[in-house]
């Protein structure tokens, strides 16, 4: 099965970069994706619809010309929308029309139309539905008329259609339900794209050694999780690899400001064999409009974007998110507003990890004031976690992942790790391997005191340093250098000099035969 992975990561990451031609990582990110997902829809149906019909002796493509079509389709469109929670038309399954995008005839010509009713009815056969929300709007930022895509109609028909005829010579094997090549396939084509789309990435993707790390983290002794929620849920991608770590979790929680990637995260989260019934993914701005309010989780993870603006809204301060720390995070640094969001929804025996820059641990005004107020009023800081610098796509500075449980005693002290110092270097950009995550996540299970690397400090020292949570402050990474022998330097120095007189009697010399 890891060959046919390999294989299938390899397929459709060359497809992707045959096809784009001119067009950026970002740009052609949204088509193919999209179109992958599409084949997975088709592919799912035909696959459900065939094992309902063949009692009947017949397969779902059958139905495109069988006589008694009408009847047969509306009976499993009523099935499907509850079973699956969509359902599309023979004719418009992705093999169909992948099939006109090689013919230059008038099905070619038609071929962007029937792409886009497609689409929309697979939208509109949710309507009313309970995956209605799940569905609704997906496909919304396909946008197959763009100039993208070609200058001419001809031009993208043209792209459209290899696109279809390439993805179209592709096994999914959905029929192998024990493993998921293809979500797999499909987080990696993430990560690839994020890679070459720079600065943008952020916005989307968090890259996979940081996503383990905390990941292993909220779901630490436990098997089964009820529930994961991420404010800042990008592609879905940090949500799903929390699901690697336990055997289940019972429901996805989400939100995700920009349109585009919130479809990214529910086609995501889809693509994974997640049933609509299992997650609830919302699209708005967490911290003006949060979407699960007076819900909470058993474990939250999220990668903010670092110092992000907000609103700061003096009336937030009558909101339970942010009133109890009697002030708000700064309008030009939102982290904190990110923080007392999260842990208003964190649950008495959950666990949340976050991602953050640097500033976070020391910056005073608000930030110091909300700061101290979690440490020393709530007791709520569990861990603070140095990571290297330039391991994030599009930006170098360092980071540190800050921990946060609400069941902990007063005596329980904070562990502070510092491992800023222990990575691989690959091209332009740092990265972890197994060895420098499992050597975080072990010794944050263990709260083990390891030299120049981790460190539990009680919160005498911290409230000592003024809820400065520096990690150097703690963690003494300081290697002294060799002592200097004088007499050794001294006699080096002597040696130095005679040898110098030698060259300048010499050069002397030479100098008085030119006569100069």
């Amino acid at each position: 099965m890891t060959d046919h992975k390999q294989q299938l990561q390899s397929q459709l990451w060359n497809i992707a970069n045959d096809l784009r031609g001119n067009m950026g990582a970002d740009e052609f990110r949204d088509y193919i994706l999209g179109f992958i997902f599409f084949k997975y829809l088709s592919e799912k149906v035909e696959l459900w619809a065939n094992g309902l019909l063949k009692e009947d002796g017949i397969t779902f493509k059958d139905l495109i010309s069988h006589p008694d079509k009408e009847e047969f389709l509306q009976g499993l469109e009523e099935d499907a929308v509850g079973a699956l929670g969509f359902f599309l038309k023979p004719n418009q399954m992705f093999s169909t029309l992948a099939a006109k995008g090689g013919e230059h005839s008038a099905g070619h010509e038609s071929l962007i139309q029937e792409l886009e009713t497609a689409f929309r009815d697979i939208e509109q056969s949710v309507a009313g539905a309970e995956s209605e929300d799940d569905f609704d709007g997906l496909f919304d930022e396909i946008a197959l008329d763009s100039t993208k895509l070609g200058k001419t109609d001809s031009a993208r028909r043209k792209l459209i259609g290899k696109v279809l005829i390439h993805l179209d010579k592709i096994d999914f094997q959905l029929e192998n339900t024990e493993i998921d090549v293809l979500g797999d396939a499909y987080e990696y084509l993430i990560s690839q794209f994020a890679s070459g789309a720079g600065k943008k990435a952020g916005e989307f993707y968090t890259p996979q050694e940081v996503s383990s790390i905390l990941s292993k983290i909220v779901t630490s002794g436990k098997d089964r999780l009820k529930s994961v929620y991420d404010p800042t849920c990008g592609s879905g991608s940090l949500l799903l690899r929390v699901a690697k770590e336990v055997s289940e979790v019972g429901m996805f929680y989400g939100q995700e400001m920009n349109p585009t990637t919130y479809n990214l995260a529910r086609m995501n989260m889809i693509l994974h064999d997640v049933s609509y019934r299992f997650f609830d993914i919302k699209q708005d701005d967490t911290l003006e409009r949060p979407q699960h309010d007076g819900q909470v989780f058993e474990a939250i993870v999220a990668n903010p974007p670092f110092s992000a603006k907000w609103s700061a809204d003096s009336l937030k301060l009558d909101e339970p998110r942010f009133g109890q720390y009697g002030k708000l995070a700064p309008s030009s640094k939102a982290d904190y507003a990110f923080v007392t969001h999260m842990l208003h929804h964190l649950d008495d025996s959950g666990t949340m990890a976050l991602v953050l820059p640097h500033g976070a641990l020391f910056r005073g005004a608000a930030e110091g004031h909300i700061r101290k107020h979690i440490i020393e009023e709530c007791n709520w800081l569990d861990a603070v976690i140095g990571l290297p610098a330039n391991i994030f796509y599009g930006t170098s500075i360092p980071t540190c992942i800050m921990v946060f449980k609400k069941n902990r005693s007063y005596d329980d002290a904070v562990l502070f790790i510092d491992a800023s110092n222990e990575f691989e270097k690959q091209k332009n950009q740092n990265y972890l391997k197994s060895e420098h995550i499992d050597k975080i996540v072990q010794t944050y299970r263990d709260r083990e005191v390891l030299d120049k690397y981790s460190y539990n400090a009680t919160l005498d020292e911290i409230r000592e340093n003024d809820y400065n949570l520096n990690i150097p402050r703690y963690v003494d990474t300081f290697e002294e250098e060799e002592p200097v022998d004088l007499k050794a330097v001294q006699a080096e120095i002597k040696e130095i000099d005679v040898e110098l007189a030698k060259v300048e009697e010499e050069l002397n010399g030479y100098l008085k035969e030119l006569g100069l």
